[in-house]
């Protein structure tokens, strides 16, 4: 463990269900479980990110309940009171709530990084870096931290931060205030806020003490503060699951972003010069498979013939595929499932998943 002087917990939020990359992804077996890469699955790699900065008896895993035997599976090294099942899906507000009453009545008052289970971020030395850095103001000033990332095209699938004054730089880490958190914008909307370089894109993962974002959710989300410390009092103790199931069915779906963070104050922001992605789907995996000199990019082995801008997946990677005269195709193999779409309706794939009950 590295000596950062931080009272540091992290919590990996891992409970997405993830129908974006059918076949290989199912109910059974979302996105934070794959090995889309050939070595670690996406859990892994986040927990592996931080593993030198805390203990396993420092990182909690929040998930869905039925997925509690799978993330025990993958990271051994985690203590198994250190993996939460949430009984019912109540969105993130849920689920940053009841880490945060959980790390008061186990840690007292660290600083909690919110971290996600299944997204990709390098080089992991700047990213911890940039965590410590939002870590430590957060401690000094009660803030409320989140990672913004400088936007590379007009993405209209996530939220936008629109920042403030610079409030600091610490050893090249910039820190501002936060104007507003931005909903998913509009194609028009997301150009212009690319265009001011005044908004990032909101990652999702946060840096706060317990105590500041535990305030703030008292203010704003009452009921889950109430019925998420009443449960989190008989944590590991015979009453818990049920004590879990009670809290959960009280309290109403919402987002963290939604509930909490549009209406607190005191919110910061450190700008993100580590490479992210939410791997959102097939087509965001170009960046991490090989490619060939016609574009093609593969997992398993491709024979290519007048065959230009495909990806190709094969989940037993000894697979051949041979594609001839195809362009701009997604193409994949899992157990006794196949996928064929052109690129540009791969977001698609979504409605014809949950319309087949993602089998």
């Amino acid at each position: 463990m590295s000596e950062h002087n931080l009272d540091l917990v992290v919590v990996i939020m891992g409970g997405g269900g993830g129908t974006r990359f059918w076949p290989l992804s199912t109910k059974e077996m979302p996105k934070q479980f794959l090995d889309l890469f050939g070595d670690r699955t996406l859990l892994q790699k986040s927990f592996d990110r931080v593993s030198n900065l805390v203990p396993p008896e420092r990182i909690l895993v929040l998930t869905n309940a039925a997925f509690v035997s799978m993330v025990k599976e993958q990271l051994p090294d985690l203590p198994t009171n250190n993996i939460i099942g949430e009984p019912i899906r109540r969105d993130t507000a849920a689920a940053v709530s009841l880490a945060a009453v959980l790390c008061r009545v186990r840690f007292g008052n660290p600083v909690i990084a919110t971290l996600t289970a299944d997204h990709m971020i390098e080089p992991i030395a700047l990213f911890q870096k940039t965590l410590l850095s939002a870590g430590r103001r957060a401690a000094e000033d009660n803030a409320l931290y989140t990672f913004g990332i400088k936007p590379t095209y007009p993405a209209t699938g996530y939220g936008y931060l629109e920042r403030g004054m610079q409030i600091a730089v610490d050893d090249g880490i910039e820190h501002f205030q936060l104007l507003r958190f931005k909903e998913k914008p509009a194609l028009e909307t997301a150009r212009r806020y690319v265009e001011s370089g005044r908004f990032y894109w909101n990652s999702g993962m946060f840096v706060w003490t317990a105590d500041a974002i535990l305030k703030e959710i008292e203010i704003h989300l009452p009921n889950h503060a109430r019925a998420l410390s009443r449960a989190a009092a008989l944590n590991q103790t015979p009453q818990w699951d049920h004590a879990l199931q009670a809290a959960f069915e009280s309290l109403q779906a919402v987002s963290i972003d939604f509930g909490v963070m549009e209406k607190a104050r005191n919110i910061c922001c450190v700008a993100s010069g580590f490479s992210w992605s939410d791997v959102g789907g097939w087509l965001a995996l170009k960046s991490y498979l090989p490619e060939d000199e016609a574009g093609n990019y593969y997992r398993g082995k491709a024979m290519p013939l007048d065959a230009t801008d495909n990806v190709v997946f094969c989940e037993d990677s000894k697979e051949t595929m041979v594609l001839i005269g195809v362009k701009d195709l997604v193409i994949v193999r899992a157990g006794s499932k196949t996928l064929i779409t052109h690129k540009d309706r791969t977001e698609d794939l979504k409605k014809l998943v949950e319309a087949m009950g993602n089998k």
